[in-house]
């Protein structure tokens, strides 16, 4: 029988889609919990763990934040909201 093991970035686009079901919802306590695991995965994990966090789930999860008008400053972290000024300051935008 063969194994399926996910990658982190499959991994990291799952955790996206879940924090944004919750911020759809309404769940924002449930999304806060999220992101603060995202903030320790970010931190404490591996280059591949922090990679697929910050350029993937960051990505992903401020751009959804961005266009349904929710204040990304307010719910992100304090890495997370470093990383994801650092990606805002890197696009020129």
């Amino acid at each position: 029988m063969r194994k399926h093991f996910k990658t982190a970035a499959t991994q990291a686009t799952q955790f996206a889609e879940i924090t944004k079901r919750c911020i759809k919802s309404g769940h924002i306590l449930r999304a806060k919990k999220c992101l603060d695991v995202a903030e320790l995965l970010f931190t404490t994990g591996s280059n591949e763990t922090r990679n697929a966090i910050g350029n993937i789930y960051v990505n992903s999860v401020s751009t959804f934040m961005e266009l349904h008008n929710c204040t990304v400053s307010k719910l992100f972290p304090p890495t997370l909201k470093k990383e994801y000024v650092a990606q805002v300051n890197a696009s020129g935008v």
